[in-house]
């Protein structure tokens, strides 16, 4: 009667056990997706600034973040492992720079070559001409008082890239009077040469990228051109030979982005719009590799009776698209500032790359969702701009939202965490330079960098056995607010499996016909890998440095094999105390029996 009743309840306990372990796999398979609020924890009272730029400035793998503050002073805040986790510890003050000037953008990265972090800033006074200054990076710190300045003003903010393919990024844009020149500032000597060979009028504001564009994994060249046409110089033996023109598809257009919006491996080029100049209609456009035709990724913005629309956007805040996989399904998601067409309200919206159900968006296969019901984001008013940001480190992408506050002159920056619980796998890839290796000049490590240019593209099977693609370009653009991270972070899916296949390719000089491309196989999911391509020329000889980011799964494994060893024990337990019960009653039968046969 005891032994039944014990495997009665030890029936129970294991239906119970099975129960709960069914309800937490039941979670995990729908993914909820949360924001928390984590401004003060990361700030504390330093909220407000224009956060202009991202960067490791002091080489300590952890991503700093570059905030603008009354358009006259660049505050660098550093991460740390304590509350409150940035802090304002590098400034650059309005007494450093000439009077009258106002800041207008802000691109950190190595211009001299020496594998430390620099920071160019661009300013503009009442001309509307651009200045270019660069400070230079030294130990960590800034040689404020070798401010460098470039030796004359551009039309518009200049496009960073790596003109040359030699991993140092340049200085591209267009100088007054109309000529378009490239700036080399290696060992801080300036030369700056019209290599481009061509003068283009370029629309301002300007959205031109250095990004791959027909997968040889060498980064092309695209071009915003002030008639409202956009053209691509493909990067031909490290030459750029002009490729396709394409126009506009409306008057009023935003900046344009690049992504591999439908998983195929391929950059694809989307572009805000407005269909009328007040922007009550609008619209976004995706145009594919080779194609001059422009399909409608999202067109419906009208939520119950109420029409949401794009900001114009002006020089300072132009219409742009910030984009990111915030769910790690392997296809970027966007973040973008809607407003009420019949009202004053003005919120940040997270668009939803999710399969096509629209005729007009068949041909690609995949559109844009709004998220109507994001009370976290539509709690914060008067936003300004919004933008992906790995505040944690952990892979997955969080979100950094400003927005105006009466009475101050500054934005206020909110952070919102994102508590995605979905387990679902990432890849996180940053390029650097190559320039050196470990043995670097003055101990100094090479992983603050911002490098511009490396191409990255994954191949493997997902979780049903078919083929995934996902790729992505690494600080393609850097001016008007493009708010680029120095890494890309790829979805996986939910497949646990290894990587199959990551490629790493980086621009290459002119004349060089072979391809730097490296492959890597069997990745770890849920890594971040740190990839040094030195020495440029030999990628057999790259290496790669791998860090792991444990996932949800290796916490619910730990608490089933906890489970588990608890119910061993409680097994084993049990029968020791029934086989010590057992023993007890023999022992008694035997004193008894010793007894009867005295008697």
């Amino acid at each position: 009667m005891l032994w039944s009743c014990t495997c009665s309840r030890m029936r129970m306990f294991t239906l119970k056990t099975f129960l709960i372990t069914f309800l937490l796999l039941l979670l995990e398979q729908r993914g909820i997706f949360a924001l928390q609020d984590v401004t003060v924890e990361l700030f504390g009272t330093n909220m407000y600034g224009t956060v202009a730029a991202f960067g490791d400035f002091n080489s300590d793998k952890q991503t700093d973040i570059f905030v603008i503050r009354e358009q006259s002073e660049v505050v660098i805040f550093l991460a740390d492992s304590k509350s409150p986790y940035f802090k304002p510890k590098v400034n650059i003050t309005k007494d450093m720079l000439p009077g009258d000037k106002t800041i207008t953008s802000v691109v950190p990265g190595d211009y001299d070559g020496d594998s430390q972090m620099d920071v160019l800033l661009t300013t503009q006074d009442k001309s509307s001409e651009t200045s270019v200054f660069i400070f230079w990076g030294n130990n960590h710190t800034l040689e404020i008082s070798k401010r460098y300045t470039l030796n004359f003003t551009l039309t518009d903010q200049p496009l960073v890239m790596d003109f040359n393919g030699d991993m140092i990024p340049d200085v591209f844009g267009v100088t007054t009077p109309p000529q378009t020149v490239v700036c080399y500032l290696t060992k801080r000597i300036q030369e700056c040469r019209n290599d481009f060979n061509k003068s283009i009028r370029m629309r301002t504001p300007h959205s031109n990228a250095f990004i791959d564009l027909d997968k040889d994994f060498t980064a092309d060249l695209f071009l915003t051109t002030e008639d409202g046409n956009f053209e691509t110089w493909l990067n031909k033996d490290g030459t750029f030979a002009k490729g396709e023109v394409v126009s506009s598809p409306a008057k009023t257009i935003g900046q344009s982005s690049f992504v591999d919006f439908d998983g195929d491996g391929y950059q694809d080029h989307l572009l805000p719009a407005c269909l009328d100049e007040a922007c009550q209609k609008s619209v976004i456009y995706i145009a594919k590799r080779s194609s001059e035709e422009w399909v409608e990724v999202l067109s419906d913005f009208k939520q119950r009776d109420t029409v949401w629309g794009f900001v114009p956007g002006d020089a300072i805040h132009p219409l742009v698209l910030h984009l990111g996989d915030y769910n790690l399904d392997g296809f970027p998601d966007a973040l973008v500032i809607l407003r009420n067409t019949s009202g004053s309200e003005q919120r940040a919206f997270l668009l939803e790359n999710a399969p096509c159900n629209a005729p007009n968006c068949s041909s690609v296969g995949r559109m844009f969702r709004i998220h109507w019901d994001q009370t976290d984001l539509g709690a914060i008013q008067k936003a300004v701009m919004a933008t992906f940001f790995d505040i944690y480190e952990d892979g997955i992408l969080d979100m950094l939202i400003l927005s105006e506050a009466e009475g101050k002159s500054d934005l206020m920056i909110h952070a919102l965490k994102n508590n995605f619980e979905a387990d679902a796998y990432f890849v996180k890839v940053m390029v650097l330079s190559g320039l050196c290796s470990n043995a670097c000049p003055d101990d100094v490590k090479p992983f603050g960098v911002n490098q511009p240019g490396p191409y990255v593209m994954y191949t493997t099977a997902d979780s049903n056995g078919y083929l995934k693609n996902a790729s992505a370009g690494q600080l393609s653009q850097s001016a008007h607010f493009s708010l680029q991270l120095p890494y890309t972070v790829l979805g996986l899916g939910r497949s646990a499996n290894f990587l199959d296949h990551l490629f790493v390719g980086i621009p290459r000089r002119p004349g060089e016909t072979e391809t730097r491309k490296h492959e890597w196989t069997a990745i770890i999911p849920n890594s971040q890998l740190i990839v040094i391509p030195f020495p440029h020329n030999t990628p057999r000889r790259w290496s790669a440095k791998l860090y792991l980011t444990p996932s949800n799964s290796v916490l619910l494994t730990a608490i089933a094999l906890i489970g588990v060893c608890v119910f061993i024990l409680v097994i084993i337990g049990i029968l020791h105390w029934k086989e010590k019960k057992a023993d007890d009653r023999e022992k008694r039968q035997e004193a008894h029996r010793f007894h009867f046969d005295a008697m």
